[in-house]
């Protein structure tokens, strides 16, 4: 094997070692989990694309992108994983299950509802069921935003 191949290998193995241990500190990778990561990953981007090409950002004066509010954007993302880090050690600390789920169904719902916004902003038509589905998820959280 050439050193190439090898270096591609190593660098693939560390990364599948280091997602699998961030996603034993976050809970385990599962369904909630994954569903939560497609979420922030689809509001991240259609937020980008929203600022890049329709330049009807909320997120900026002017509606156009901004590397400094997508860095923002991304360092809210790694602040909803280390939301759901706590609320899984916290479900550790108690003996209770609840905590992270709530902490993922709220943040799921939020970032659902963020990707609806920006595909509106694009001039998609969204359907009611699918904005009344993600207000149901926020519900059953426990919690509301503030």
């Amino acid at each position: 094997m050439n050193h190439v191949k090898a270096a591609y290998y190593g660098t693939l193995a560390a990364l599948s070692a280091a997602g699998s241990v961030v996603a034993n500190l976050l809970g385990g990778w599962d369904a909630a989990l994954q569903t939560l990561c497609i979420m922030m990953a689809a509001d991240y981007l259609t937020g980008v694309v929203c600022a890049l090409v329709w330049k009807k950002s909320p997120k900026t004066t002017d509606g156009a992108y901004e590397s400094k509010a997508s860095i923002k954007g991304l360092f809210r993302k790694a602040g909803i994983l280390l939301a759901v880090l706590v609320a899984y050690q916290l479900d550790a600390l108690s003996g209770t299950d609840f905590i992270r789920t709530s902490t993922i169904l709220f943040f799921t719902a939020n970032d659902g509802l963020s990707v609806l916004e920006n595909l509106g902003l694009m001039g998609l038509p969204i359907p009611q069921a699918v904005k009344n589905a993600f207000e149901v998820l926020r519900d059953k959280s426990g919690t509301k935003e503030k």
